[in-house]
């Protein structure tokens, strides 16, 4: 049996969408009067869908729906709005709610309305349960020397660590930072062998030099590839160029102070205070980075 909350401080309204709900034969309806009372009676027993009108005493429906996006991210959250609380619908919505019905359109809208948020988040549900059974996933990826396919692929491979459940998504910024100084890395010092040093001596040169390169040979036909495979218990991600590489040793302290400022320490400390782990092959043209679930590094590697 399906289970639908309805939140609303106005008897007859509550009774009004409770008895449109009711109609459908797999679905069976409580009550709360306000976002605080919902959320007690949500601790009790956990509904398939809450269904909250805007504008209550002691909490209100945004209130409700953000300490419910907090508690319980998969519980979708469908909106009843009335004349006077547009503004707070949006800012609901932009918070998380599923969808809306207006007061005056319910008996038209309702039940439709909740059918199809229910299915979306039985679909989504069953997608988070899948994942849990996951034991392992490879993504390989060969890149052109195209600075515009990093973007995109730095958020491709963000977003499976979110479903991963490796990270949250606020957490998945510093993951998404690594990686791109990594590929950057592997597109400019790897690929086009375009020295630090140039930079720190001439930004303008640096670049131009780069651009120059990426159009003549040899540097035009390299490719950088980048390899990802995720577990249950972490990320690792491989980068590869495939320029003639560098001796890892030579590479400058990420813990030390003077190297913050120079471009050529600034992307490895922020590579190895992102991730768990930071390794390079012997040769220097590849990197691997290992983000483990759960972790939170608070400083970098020696």
């Amino acid at each position: 049996m399906t289970t639908l909350l309805v939140v609303d401080d106005s008897l007859m309204d509550q009774r009004r969408a409770g008895g449109l709900l009711q109609k459908h034969p797999e679905w069976s309806v409580y009550y709360a009067c306000n976002g605080k009372e919902a959320l007690q009676k949500i601790e009790l027993h956990l509904p398939d869908l809450v269904l909250t009108d805007m504008q209550m005493p002691e909490m209100g429906g945004l209130e409700l729906v953000e300490m419910v996006r907090k508690r319980y991210p998969l519980l979708p959250i469908v909106l009843m709005t009335a004349q006077g609380s547009e503004d707070i619908a949006v800012s609901a919505l932009q918070a998380g709610a599923a969808n809306y019905v207006p007061k005056r359109e319910m008996a038209h809208e309702l039940v439709e309305v909740v059918e199809r948020v229910l299915s979306a988040s039985c679909r989504e549900r069953h997608v988070a349960r899948l994942l849990t059974r996951l034991v392992r996933q490879e993504l390989a990826f060969e890149l052109e020397n195209d600075l515009q396919l990093i973007p995109p692929l730095v958020h491709h491979l963000q977003q499976a660590g979110v479903v991963h459940r490796l990270y949250t998504e606020s957490e998945s910024v510093r993951v998404g930072v690594a990686l791109e100084e990594a590929m950057l890395n592997a597109y400019y010092h790897g690929n086009l062998e375009v020295s630090s040093t140039l930079r720190e001596q001439d930004h303008n040169s640096y670049y131009d030099l780069a651009r120059e390169r990426s159009l003549a040979a040899p540097y035009r036909e390299r490719r950088i590839v980048v390899e990802a495979t995720f577990t249950p218990t972490a990320g690792v991600y491989v980068i590869r160029d495939e320029g003639p590489g560098f001796d890892p040793s030579t590479l400058p302290s990420a813990v030390d102070a003077a190297n913050i400022e120079r471009p050529c320490g600034r992307g490895l400390l922020l590579m190895r205070t992102f991730m768990d782990e930071v390794r390079f092959n012997v040769i220097g043209n590849e990197v691997t980075m290992v983000k483990r679930r759960g972790s939170r590094n608070e400083a970098p590697e020696q």
